[in-house]
């Protein structure tokens, strides 16, 4: 017997009902998918990476990463698909060709599962630098949270295709899933209207930190902006931490984004001024605020108003350059002064509020009356 009718004569018998030629052919194919999986990976690493260091981001970097080890891994799949269908696995006693099937379908979905898995790191990068050019910190909460949940739910379906791949039905599965999440949800429903609120925070952006702020009852300024909370240190040197859920249900005054600070006056003179008195005076304030240089030249008023019960009132109208209270407390102090100056240089005075009593003396009246009838 030669070799070659030896070498037929092995290729003839079989193996779990499988001619060797085939098992043969599938062991082959597998040794071809292994170089083609070595090739993809020097192919990665000779041209595509050297090609992506030339750029100056970062992102093809990591997306090259993410898909180096899928690509190769998906080599190995088509390989050891090729193999299923050149074996042709026996259906008796056992269905082999069916968990054949299963398993690509199971390996697939696991190689996909793997490239979105990875590729979240692009997103994570991505988040990170929108992040950092951000003056809060709920940015920075926010990132890793993102990339968290993202995995979590990338495997959880992952579980669930392979379960159903694997001719499971998930519909049940579901339901004790829907039935869970209700609890968890029922149970952490405070813990998810505050990321609820940290994001719509996050979104608007209604204040950063070092702002001065009130909301509902509370003033102060904001020290930090967490993913749960944020802490403002009021003006009594207090520290309080409010939940975001509630902060961002109400609504936000936030007085460091004002552009200007206004100054509204009301400046009462007696009603011994006159008419022309009056219009001096008025005259008199407006140059004071024309030639002022912490005063907004934007707009101001300064008019005679009203009638008030014990004064003549002059409304004094008008906004500071700066937005600092310390600077905006010395600007209005200084009008106050000035307007003083002009009312005492012209001898006017200040009204302040007054009420004239008339007592009636009825004791002092019937005598008067009596002494009139004797005359």
């Amino acid at each position: 017997m030669t070799m070659l009718e030896t070498i037929r004569q092995i290729f003839t018998e079989t193996f779990l009902g499988i001619p060797l030629s085939r098992v043969a052919a599938a062991l082959g194919v597998l040794i071809l998918a292994l170089l083609v999986k070595k090739l993809i990976g020097q192919f990665f690493l000779r041209i595509l990476f050297p090609l992506a260091g030339r750029t100056r981001g970062e992102y093809d970097d990591r997306a090259l990463q993410a898909l180096r080890k899928p690509a190769e891994f998906l080599a190995v799949i088509g390989g050891l698909f090729i193999s299923l269908q050149l074996l042709q696995l026996p259906v008796k006693p056992v269905n082999l060709n069916l968990f054949g099937s299963a398993l690509i379908k199971v390996l697939v979905t696991f190689n996909i599962a793997w490239v979105l898995f990875n590729l979240v790191d692009v997103l994570d990068l991505l988040l990170g630098r929108w992040a950092g050019r951000t003056e809060t910190d709920l940015d920075d909460h926010l990132a890793p949270f993102i990339r968290k949940s993202l995995r979590v739910f990338i495997v959880a379906m992952a579980i669930l295709m392979v379960v159903q791949n694997l001719g499971y039905s998930i519909s049940g599965l579901l339901a004790s899933l829907g039935i869970g999440g209700l609890a968890v949800a029922l149970a952490a429903k405070d813990t998810l209207a505050n990321i609820f609120g940290s994001i719509m925070i996050l979104l608007d952006r209604p204040f950063g930190l070092g702002d001065w702020i009130k909301t509902g009852d509370l003033e102060g300024t904001v020290e930090e902006v967490g993913f749960r909370s944020t802490r403002i240190r009021t003006f009594a040197k207090t520290l309080i931490t409010v939940p975001n859920s509630v902060i961002a249900n109400q609504s936000i005054n936030n007085f460091s984004r004002m552009p200007k600070r206004r100054i509204k006056l009301t400046v009462g003179v007696t009603y011994a001024t006159t008419p022309q008195q009056m219009r001096d005076a008025v005259a008199a304030i407006r140059e004071m605020l024309r030639s002022h240089p912490a005063i907004n030249q934007d707009f101001w008023l300064v008019n005679f108003t009203d009638f008030a019960p014990s004064s003549l009132d002059i409304m004094v109208y008008c906004f500071t350059t700066t937005t600092n209270w310390g600077e905006y407390l010395d600007a209005r102090q200084d009008v106050c002064l000035k307007i003083m100056d002009i009312l005492e240089e012209m001898g006017l005075q200040i009204a302040f509020p007054s009420r004239t009593i008339y007592l009636e003396n009825k004791a002092a009246d019937m005598e008067m009356a009596e002494a009139e009838e004797k005359t």
